[in-house]
């Protein structure tokens, strides 16, 4: 058995398919974990989830933030922009299971030593504490109050975690560091504004900003954690433990896998 991590799909079967071609993925032995986003923005985002949800005993998919926007326009909460294009879903025969499958999934995953998350782990939180608060998450999201959830997520107050938090403000800012998180300060005041390689306003007026990854005494630096969200990253960082896998296959770059076994890295280009 091997295990296949894949970076950000959003809807780019085709590459996806490249992928487990290339690596002879055979679903009887082998497992696939993904990094999140499924869908959104690339041409085929009906045909990717129901792929995941056909292959969904050898499957872990942990939410990225696309993915929880589609089930927030699902529940009513948000309306499609015009850069969503997740249409076929909605209009499904299958919605209904695929998306109460997709609802099910967690936002953070730990095993073979490796913690799988969407955005990446904020400076002051263990791999102990990322699991415990990403469950909180995972407990509104899986319940039968999980439309007032999509209600609140949206937004980006706080900006920094308290264990003081309560309710939807404390739900929020966890979804905020897992799904949505690049850079923040070394105490976890989050920067959701800058999106590339190096940021180019001063979001916090002052304050220092790093890529979460990059901050010297973060918690879990010794542990190895998959990430996928930032697609300007190109696959690089700054630390040997820090394994970004989003290399913007839907922006025409390519899609990457990674064997968890060997850590060899698989790309297919994406047209």
């Amino acid at each position: 058995m091997t295990t296949y991590v894949v970076g950000d799909i959003q809807g780019c079967f085709d590459p996806f398919q490249c992928l487990l071609e290339r690596v002879n993925f055979d679903p009887a032995k082998d497992v696939i974990w993904s990094v999140g986003d499924l869908i959104n923005r690339g041409p085929a985002n009906l045909e990717t989830l129901r792929w995941f949800f056909a292959h969904r005993d050898r499957a872990v998919v942990v939410l990225g933030n696309h993915d929880l926007h589609l089930m927030a326009v699902a529940a009513g909460a948000r309306k499609m922009s015009k850069s969503d294009n997740f249409g076929d879903i909605l209009q499904a025969p299958d919605r209904d299971s695929l998306l109460a499958w997709l609802r099910q999934q967690p936002l953070a995953h730990h095993d073979q030593g490796v913690t799988l998350v969407h955005a990446g782990i904020p400076p002051m939180w263990s791999i102990k504490k990322t699991l415990r608060y990403a469950k909180e998450v995972e407990t509104v999201l899986q319940g039968p109050n999980y439309k007032g959830f999509f209600d609140a997520m949206y937004g980006n107050e706080p900006v920094v975690w308290s264990d003081k938090l309560e309710g939807m403000t404390r739900l929020r800012v966890i979804t905020n560091y897992l799904t949505r998180m690049r850079y923040c300060t070394k105490k976890g005041k989050l920067d959701l504004i800058n999106k590339g390689p190096k940021p180019k306003t001063d979001a916090l007026k002052g304050k220092k900003v790093a890529p979460w990854f990059s901050h010297e005494e973060r918690r879990a630096a010794a542990d190895t954690i998959i990430f996928g969200h930032w697609a300007s990253l190109e696959g690089v960082t700054d630390s040997p433990n820090a394994i970004a896998l989003d290399t913007g296959c839907v922006w025409g770059n390519k899609m990457t896998m990674l064997d968890l076994d060997s850590r060899t890295l698989h790309r297919c280009r994406c047209k």
